[in-house]
């Protein structure tokens, strides 16, 4: 070992290691909670009731013990006293390909597709990458809990709800799977300057699609048969099939199908699918979905409303279509929360999606609940995140505002109790080129000095 011989040396020593550390590619996972925590003087918001002002939130073992302005305090709590700041249950982004890709240019980052149309075994959540730099980022715009999807042509596989932090994919999951997802063929053939021997092939195109569709759910079907036959009689009389197995859930209605859809013929079609084939489903996408309001609302099928921060799809549709989409399934009675619907690079922004629809009809406490309890509602995981209440994960954020609005930042984050890193690749550039700039300014300062002293 080298001696320092100064405290300069130390100090010196100090930042570099400090530097080094904060270029670590992704902070380390919070450590599991130890002893309770008490949250003190804060405005917490519940969002499932009332907001409570000067309140108390404590949380042992990764659950919210207690909460409320006369709240109990366990004496071995570790008291933080954030007089004046706000509680909110961690954000939810509903749909997302985080930890799934990093390199969109770099064929060999990019795990969310599968070959063939046909893939419902695919389980999105084991090829989810910790170390994704998106993560850090993403969560720390308060979004801590992603619905992992795969995508593809058609039948994808199964999607996961996943914690932004942890050291493995087991570590972060929440819970598997939450749907299984199905991209649906589009229904209305563009025939603007199409021949006819071309739209005879659109048309065949989207009838194989759609048969394809059908096939796979037959066959599901069948082997369900004929494997609770088997069992019947005390015996398999049939060769596993992954694929198949996998859509078992989804056939008893314990997992719901996740459906891709747009189009108002798009969204009809697979509702009826759905109904023919007694299926629980959720749509994803929902452009159009205002205009089947009465039918989604009659067979209570959700919306995952994909983006409002997105241009329109027709020419006649007003500037603000997808701004108001969410308020106006509101007050059609339609189910809903709002995804990011941007690249993995852009999930940090989901907050500023549901901003939009509030400036646009949307009431505000309706906005907060469209990245929070709704999709817990939706996805079926409302038992454990979304709100802040008794009994339910500490998974909750620390802001000095409104989450909505940009100039808010969030000043700490906790994953099922456990105290998360906000640090990020983003801050560390910022913080470099501060640095840089800063010097720039030094230099310039010692220039003009040293001028003015010449003679």
């Amino acid at each position: 070992m080298i001696a320092l011989r100064s405290g300069a040396s130390a100090l010196a020593l100090a930042a570099l290691l400090s530097a080094a550390s904060s270029r670590a590619a992704v902070p380390v996972p919070g450590a599991p909670q130890e002893h309770p925590i008490a949250l003190t003087g804060v405005v917490i918001h519940t969002i499932s009731g009332a907001d409570i002002t000067g309140g108390t939130l404590v949380f042992d073992r990764g659950k919210i013990t207690a909460i409320g302005r006369d709240a109990t305090v366990p004496p071995d709590a570790e008291r933080v006293d954030l007089a004046g700041k706000h509680v909110y249950p961690g954000l939810i982004d509903a749909y997302s390909i985080l930890g799934l890709s990093e390199v969109e240019a770099v064929r060999a980052t990019n795990d969310f597709s599968e070959v063939g149309g046909i893939t419902p075994n695919v389980k999105a959540q084991v090829a989810v990458n910790p170390e994704s730099e998106s993560i850090p980022v993403t969560r720390s715009n308060g979004v801590l809990l992603a619905l992992v999807a795969p995508r593809g042509s058609m039948l994808r596989g199964t999607s996961a709800l996943m914690a932004l932090d942890g050291w493995t994919w087991e570590d972060m999951t929440i819970r598997a799977p939450i749907g299984l997802h199905l991209n649906w063929p589009p229904m209305v053939l563009q025939t603007a300057g199409v021949t006819p021997d071309s739209l005879d092939k659109l048309r065949d195109r989207r009838a194989k699609s759609l048969q394809r569709i059908q096939d796979a759910f037959d066959e599901a079907r069948a082997y369900w048969t004929a494997r609770k036959a088997g069992n019947g009689a005390g015996q398999r009389t049939h060769a596993t099939d992954a694929r198949w197995e996998a859509m078992i859930p989804v056939l008893e209605r314990k997992v719901p199908l996740i459906v891709e859809a747009d189009e108002v013929q798009q969204i009809e079609a697979a509702v009826a699918f759905a109904q023919r084939e007694s299926l629980r489903v959720i749509l994803y996408g929902g452009y159009d979905a205002d205009r089947c309001a009465t039918l989604l609302k009659t067979y209570d099928v959700p919306v995952i409303v994909r983006s409002t921060l997105r241009l329109p799809v027709r020419a006649e549709d007003g500037y603000d279509h997808p701004f108001t989409l969410p308020e106006r399934l509101r007050e059609a009675g339609v189910r809903f929360c709002i995804a990011n619907g941007g690249g993995f690079w852009n999930e940090r922004n989901l907050a500023y999606e549901a901003a939009q629809a509030s400036a646009y009809g949307l009431p505000h406490d309706e906005a907060l609940k469209s990245v929070t309890l709704s999709p817990a509602m939706i996805l079926g995981v409302a038992d454990r995140v979304g709100s802040l209440e008794v009994g339910k994960d500490a998974t909750l954020i620390v802001t000095d505002g409104d989450p909505l609005e940009i100039p808010t930042h969030v000043e700490r984050a906790f994953v099922e109790g456990r105290p998360v890193d906000l640090q990020d690749k983003q801050k560390v550039l910022w913080q470099k080129y501060q640095e840089k700039y800063r010097r720039l300014a030094t230099k310039t300062a010692k220039a003009s000095v040293a001028k003015r002293a010449a003679p």
